[in-house]
């Protein structure tokens, strides 16, 4: 069911958003060159300790996870682009990291994600990563662009691929942006790619993550032997970028703007 939320209700979800948003910062202040990745985990769970916020994360059970996340924060690294659960590996200079974290704060859920490279990258990868993870932004800047009150969900769709086909990447549709509100994932499903002036309408009061992640040379995935990573399948790096947006009537609004 996809639900609209009253002025005051997205109000209410502005900490949320400020606090994903700060946390993720936090995270990405802390990696570095030697940092494990369940540091960084650790990082975000004393955030919601001490914040007295709940994990979206540790219990979390869909039918394409093997078990229950167990971690607060999710961090994919080089072929890893999505779902990446922490373990007990140190960053390495030139490792493309992308994190991604949602929170419910006084019941209200906001989701993001962030890519970047830790350290230097490698002479040789430094263009393609700057490139990848530019993209990334370049095409949620867009989708959020395109969240106007009238439009249709394929819009967001139809402007992330514009910016991907542009840069050379092909997209995979298994998973994209969604509903966010109580619950971390709802309808409606916002894939990376769309005709513009289909789907669902966006109303004032829809919430929505949107999230394009793109692979350098493939479309394909498959999942780690951890149950929950997905990485490509020929290797090549992933990058990804998100935003929990409300639909006003003046048009889309950050919620974990950083």
């Amino acid at each position: 069911m996809i639900e609209l939320r009253t002025p005051r209700e997205i109000e209410e979800m502005r900490p949320a958003g400020r606090f994903v948003a700060d946390v993720l910062l936090a995270v990405r202040a802390a990696a570095g060159v030697g940092v494990n990745l369940l540091e960084l985990d650790e990082v975000a769970h004393k955030m919601i300790r001490d914040r007295g916020a709940e994990s979206c994360y540790i219990d979390y059970h869909p039918s394409f996870g093997a078990m229950p996340f167990g971690k607060t924060l999710c961090t994919s690294v080089n072929d890893g682009v999505l779902h990446g659960l922490p373990f007990d590996y140190r960053l390495r200079d030139g490792d493309l990291l992308s994190i991604d974290f949602a929170a419910s704060v006084n019941g209200w859920v906001s989701d993001s994600a962030m890519s970047f490279v830790v350290g230097t990258s490698a002479p040789e990868r430094a263009e393609a990563d700057a490139k990848l993870i530019r993209t990334t932004e370049v095409a949620l800047d867009a989708g959020i662009a395109a969240a106007q009150p009238g439009k249709k969900v394929g819009d967001i769709s139809a402007a992330i691929a514009e910016v991907a086909h542009g840069a050379g990447y092909s997209i995979n549709t298994d998973f994209g942006g969604h509903g966010v509100g109580r619950t971390m994932h709802g309808d409606p499903h916002v894939p990376n790619d769309g005709r513009a002036g289909r789907g669902f309408p966006l109303k004032p009061g829809l919430v929505i993550a949107v999230e394009p992640w793109f692979l350098e040379t493939t479309a394909e995935i498959y999942t780690d032997a951890d149950g929950w990573t997905l990485r490509s399948a020929d290797g090549s790096r992933g990058a990804h970028s998100e935003h929990t947006i409300a639909i006003t009537e003046d048009g889309p609004l950050i919620l974990t703007a950083r």
